[in-house]
This record gives C-alpha cells, structure tokens and sequence, in this order.
C-alpha cells in the first residue's frame, strides 16, 4: 500500500519510493487514526479540566510525542503503534479524572436530582455543549433578571450539582440529543449559546438568534466571549417568551460517589442473586436510525439487572421506564460522556469488593461509536485491559481488517449484532 501521507500521494502523482519503505500500510494507517481521534477526543476533556484549574505536563508530553510519530518516515513497527494507543488511553484516564476532580471541587458534590423538562414561561436562555463552567457564568449574568436558563443535550448533567442546580435562574431542562438541534432549536423561541462541540450547521430561519463560545463557531451566529455573556442576556429579552409546555421529570446525577455509597447493599444484593447483570450502554451517539438497536437493548434488559449510562447515548434509551430495583431507579443516568470515569471507577470498585478482575465481572458494555471522545475513552478501556466490548451499531470505518482481529484476539473485541434482544440474552448467559 502507498503513503497516503506524502506529498506524491496527496497530488495523485504516486508514492516517491517503494511501498513499506516511504509508505504507511494500512495498519499502521489505521492505529495512527484511532490514536489521533483519541487524542482529539481526550484534549476536548483536556480543555475543560484546564478551564477548572487542571493539568499535567504528563498529558502535554504525550500530546507531542504521539503527534510526532504520526509524521511520515517516522513510525512503521505495528506493536509500538499499538502501544501508543494504549497510552493514549493511559493519558485519557488521567484526564478524566482530573475533570471529575475540578467538577466536584467547583460545583459541589453531586447528588441525584429531580429535573423538570419544557419551558416554564417566560424569557428564556437554551445553553448546549458540555462546558459546566461557562453554563455557572451563564447563570452569573442572568443574576438579578427574570431570564430563566434552560439546558439541552449533555447540559442536562449539571443538575446534579448543587453549585448549578441551586442557581435562581437555572430552570430545567430542554430537548434531546445534539441531532435533534434543527427541530428544536426552531421551536424554541429564546436565545441559544452553545459552549462546545456535538453542534449542527443552524438554520436560517433561528440562526440569529444563536451565539457561540470559543472554540465553537457557527455560520451567521454571533461570537462571544465570557465576559460577553450579557449580549445573551439582552438578546434574550427582545424574544417572545417562551410558552408554558412542561413534559416530564427526570432524575439525573448518579456520580460514581453516589453509587459507592451504595456499594455494600449493591454488592451484598450480587452475592445473593438479587443482581443478574450490569449493563454500561451509552458512549456518543449518531443519528442513523438503526441506532434503536440501543433502545431495544436495554428494554431487553433483565428485571434484576441495573443499566448505567452516560453521554448522548442515554437519549437512546432514556424515555423508557424501567422501573426500579433495591429502592433504586434501574437505568440511572451517571452524566456526560466526560464522566465517563466514573463508569470506570465503578467497575474498578466492584472488582475490589469481589476480590477479581474487571472482566469477571457480571458486567457488560455496549458503547455506542459515533465521536471523538468516545474513541479515547475506548482506548482507556483497551488500556485496563478490560474484554469483551461491543462496538456498534457499525463497525469503525478506520479500523483495518487486520487490526481488528488484533483487537478481537487481545481484547475480546465484538461488533454488536442485528438483534439487540439476542445479544442482550447471549450477555446474561455469560
């Protein structure tokens, strides 16, 4: 395979030397992607826990090194790439955790929370991204107004910190998943300000009425700053109210320090068959219609089963009710995809109390590969060494034939199948 990196091959004039001694084949090509969709996907959890107050050189360091063997004529060992990537996931996990950690020591302690969803009247702010800090100073320049905020897509996990939830203006919650935008967006009559990525191209006929933080910009939309954020405000005001249209609560917020609260009943109720399984589906989701295979999944579920679930793949499976189990809510929403950690530190907790490894765990993971940040916090988990996870609904279209085989022989890795029941069956038989 020839070098689609040289500047022969970008001009579709050929590779300059003989295959595998200029080009990358396309193994090699294939690692490299998906350490550089990790590395886009942890620098976007990077950005925000440097926001909060924290670094490590540690991150910065690899950032560099890993960029630098992409270059051509650098890199052309398959296992050395391959370790990389597992580094990659190394990093990410240290990410993540300094994000949970400035998310706590910013916003409180998190706990579960009762979210109202619609709009209450009045005028109103939709706020969407992830950005927790810019939704506080959002509040903060609403302060002493009647303007209530409102958040959409993965802004609905700030309601279970008592720092945003206990906010005068924060009113509730609107919307979907960030694919839904277009529709809602448009019936939405107020100001919109998105704050990060998971953004769709708007359309002209709200597109004035929507402003954008850095580094997120939008045609047509208006640029602002955080000490902009008045221009929102004001904005705000001019528009029609929004009207009375309340449609249901919701409870958010089981952070993985809620949950370790609950571990000795948890792991008391496993060990005496009152738990079959737990099931982590979630991760970054599309909008391809056979994505319902996550819908039908988790309805598939056993009774005595729990569901975990984070990131915009809850939106899959969120309006189902699936009642409760040991006085608590069967699917419980732990947050945004960057809290994936605490899925992570769940299973690590649960291996300890049971003396085993992560993978002897009655526990299965069903992760929905759409974005960026999704691929780094696969690469975590491939670092933990955890098998057994199923990709889907469509397997990465980077990822070569050959490498995964190499996933599937070193890590247990599947693509999720057509029939979401059967493959919720095979799980549970183990």
């Amino acid at each position: 395979m020839y070098c689609n990196q040289c500047e022969q091959a970008k001009n579709g004039t050929g590779c300059a030397t003989s295959p595998g001694v200029c080009g990358k084949d396309e193994d090699i090509q294939s690692l490299q992607e998906i350490m550089l969709y990790g590395i886009k996907g942890m620098s976007a959890y990077a950005h925000h826990a440097r926001r909060l107050g924290k670094t490590d050189p540690a991150v910065d360091e690899y950032i560099e090194r890993a960029l630098f063997s992409t270059m051509t004529n650098v890199n052309f060992d398959l296992d050395s790439t391959l370790g990389m990537v597992l580094e990659c996931g190394e990093k990410n996990l240290r990410v993540m955790q300094m994000l949970d950690e400035g998310h706590v020591e910013t916003f409180g302690q998190p706990s579960p929370a009762e979210v109202q969803e619609g709009t209450q009247g009045g005028k109103g702010i939709l706020v969407t991204g992830h950005d927790l800090l810019m939704l506080q100073n959002m509040l903060r320049a609403c302060e002493g107004t009647d303007v209530k905020v409102y958040t959409h897509g993965e802004m609905l996990p700030a309601h279970m910190y008592p720092e945003l939830r206990e906010h005068p203006n924060l009113a509730g919650h609107y919307g979907d998943a960030w694919q839904k935008q277009r529709g809602e967006f448009k019936k939405f009559p107020g100001a919109i300000i998105a704050n990060t990525n998971c953004v769709v191209i708007p359309r002209e006929d709200y597109r004035d009425r929507i402003f954008t933080v850095p580094p997120v910009a939008l045609p047509g939309t208006t640029i602002v700053t955080e000490d902009q954020l008045d221009q929102v405000v004001a904005r705000a005001r001019e528009l029609p109210d929004c009207p009375v249209e309340l449609t249901k609560t919701s409870t958010v917020g089981f952070h993985h320090s809620v949950i370790a609260s609950r571990l000795a009943d948890i792991v008391g109720a496993v060990k005496a068959g009152e738990i079959s399984r737990f099931f982590v589906i979630g991760g970054c989701d599309g909008a391809e219609v056979g994505r319902n295979y996550f819908s039908d999944y988790a309805k598939a579920a056993p009774e005595d089963s729990f569901i975990l679930t984070l990131g915009c793949g809850k939106y899959r499976i969120r309006n189902h009710d699936y009642g409760t189990h040991l006085g608590l809510p069967r699917l419980m929403d732990m947050g945004q995809c960057n809290d994936a950690y605490g899925a992570i530190m769940v299973a690590v907790a649960l291996a300890e109390e049971f003396d085993c490894g992560v993978n002897d765990l009655p526990l299965s993971l069903v992760i929905s590969w759409f974005e960026q940040k999704a691929v780094a916090v696969f690469c975590t988990l491939l670092h933990l060494g955890v098998k057994g996870i199923a990709l889907g609904p469509k397997p990465p279209a980077f990822v070569s034939p050959n490498v995964f085989a190499l996933l599937q022989d070193r890590f247990d890795l599947s693509i999720t199948t057509g029939d979401p029941v059967a493959d919720c069956q095979a799980a549970v038989a183990g």
